[in-house]
């Protein structure tokens, strides 16, 4: 299977909310762009709810990130993927891996992790050293051996990995010098990220994922984990982030800016459309609906530098009511 997927493929976007705090503008925008890129070519999007962290996700905000995400105005093909409701996919990704010698069982903590190892510069991530590389063939022996619980990490190659985003170019990413080998499974027996956003891509057929340029850095680990279970990659557009005035990009955890408390105050979502577009490059009114973006849509229009969401144009939005 070809590891990229060919340009003349019609365009399949993802919408991929996580459920762990509040979509806020930076979100609404980079959803938008990824609606865009599809609709505006008669593509398909599909949404899918990545709920696999048990500790941070609150199944109660599902039903908000929905009312958000048709509040600006998108839609998707078929029902919504829960990863929750069916993990089989990725424990057969899991087994595939092992069954190759291309994944190890880790009884690792992440406090001894942390003791032995210091983030990459730029990384919240501890690096993993390989503690566990090689000890066991099995996870049954290793939770024998170790008495512990075991996770699943891929084995990472040294060396750099380019990548190539479809706004940027190319840039080089060592993965293991950056994050070590790679957790796909945790000890808990949650599935990490990393696997199962390679495993989803590949079954609903994403051609094109676009997202926030703090992501580039994942793209190498599933570019890895994709060439090691055979599957192709998509194009990558990695936009330029939404930051505040002092540089801090937006964040769930400090409810910045958060979509539902703009529909709570009956801001006129029809102003957002038209400012993620209008701070993108796209040609728009000062209020239009995402669909009237779509006829001159063109995402390699977009700025390749952070947006600054100034108080200003904060202050113009809020004001923008129905």
């Amino acid at each position: 299977m070809s590891e990229r997927a060919p340009p003349s493929s019609p365009v399949v976007t993802r919408l991929a909310p996580s459920p762990t705090g509040l979509l806020h503008l930076g979100h609404a925008r980079s959803f938008l762009l990824a609606w865009w890129h599809a609709r505006s070519s008669g593509g398909r999007v599909v949404l899918r709810i990545e709920d696999l962290d048990r500790e941070r996700c609150k199944p109660e905000l599902v039903d908000t990130c929905l009312r958000d995400l048709e509040w600006l105005g998108l839609d998707w093909d078929g029902p919504p993927v829960v990863q929750s409701r069916d993990t089989s996919p990725y424990e057969r990704a899991c087994a595939e891996l092992l069954a190759a010698g291309l994944a190890y069982s880790c009884v690792c903590t992440r406090a001894e992790i942390a003791a032995l190892s210091a983030p990459h510069a730029g990384d919240s991530e501890q690096r993993y050293p390989g503690t566990c590389r090689g000890k066991w063939t099995t996870l049954e022996a290793a939770r024998s051996s170790s008495g512990r619980a075991a996770g699943i990490r891929f084995e990472v190659a040294n060396g750099p990995q380019l990548v190539r985003d479809e706004l940027h170019g190319e840039r080089a990413f060592d993965v293991q010098r950056e994050v070590g080998d790679v957790l796909v499974q945790r000890r808990d027996g949650a599935f990490a990220y990393q696997l199962a956003v390679v495993v989803d891509d590949s079954r609903q057929g994403i051609t094109d994922v676009v997202r926030g340029s703090d992501l580039w850095s994942s793209a190498a680990r599933q570019l890895l984990l994709q060439r090691a279970l055979g599957f192709a990659h998509p194009r990558w557009w990695h936009v330029p982030l939404v930051v505040d005035e002092g540089g801090e990009r937006l964040a769930k955890r400090r409810g910045d800016v958060a979509l539902a408390e703009l529909r709570a105050q009956r801001v006129d979502a029809r102003a957002v459309v038209a400012w993620a577009a209008a701070s993108s490059g796209q040609p728009a009114e000062p209020r239009c609906t995402a669909r009237e973006v779509c006829a001159r849509f063109d995402l390699r229009a977009c700025p390749r530098t952070a947006l600054v969401l100034s108080a200003a144009t904060l202050a113009g939005l809020r004001a923008a009511t129905q």
